[in-house]
């Protein structure tokens, strides 16, 4: 799997807005999935979303979306099939910020567990998906700090095959979630606390 990161902040990035109005606490309820309608019609991305928010998983999700990338955007999004836009392609994100502390405590400490994470990816062997992580700003109620944004993209000859390349990389990226919490930086302006409470 083609996979890398990138800090993304300041300059009119965007910013992870966590808590939004549509925001569904998978974390304390996941019998909820059934409420986010990109995960009730591709039940890969409700699997993926159910393990970022898992007990085990030092993250919990805020926000997600899934597409078809289409000519120049599938080009744009990463989407390649031996060096050429693919007749079919699929693609997602998912805004992932840290259980301990609610946002990333500094663009270092977010990029420290992109690292860990793209390490784990980079050997899995799905020439046709691809992992971007982007590290941006993010608020959650009072805590300021910074959150990831994973974009995760498939290649497919037809949109069955893109589609099922596209459960692949969920299953590998939900697989290589580093199982160390990131760290909580002093000195920044979240609280500090966990979701939940």
């Amino acid at each position: 799997m083609e996979a890398d990161w990138e800090v993304k902040i300041g300059g009119g990035a965007p910013v992870i807005d966590a808590l939004w109005a549509g925001f569904v606490d998978l974390r304390r309820s996941p019998e909820r999935i059934g409420e986010i309608a990109e995960a009730v019609a591709f039940p890969a991305l409700a699997r993926l979303l159910l393990a970022l928010n898992a007990a085990g998983s030092p993250l919990w999700t805020a926000k997600c979306d899934l597409w078809k990338p289409i000519g120049k955007e599938s080009a744009e999004a990463g989407v390649v099939l031996a060096d050429r836009t693919p007749p079919a392609a699929l693609a997602c994100y998912v805004d992932l910020l840290p259980v301990e502390g609610v946002v990333f405590g500094s663009w270092q400490a977010a990029e420290t567990f992109c690292r860990a994470w793209v390490a784990g990816l980079t050997p899995i062997p799905l020439p046709e998906c691809t992992a971007e992580l982007l590290v941006r700003q993010a608020i959650a109620d009072t805590a300021e700090g910074f959150g990831v944004t994973a974009y995760l993209s498939a290649a497919g000859t037809d949109d069955l095959l893109a589609g099922n390349a596209l459960e692949a990389a969920m299953t590998a990226f939900a697989g290589a979630i580093p199982i160390t919490a990131p760290p909580i930086m002093d000195g920044s302006k979240l609280q500090l606390k966990s979701v939940g409470e």
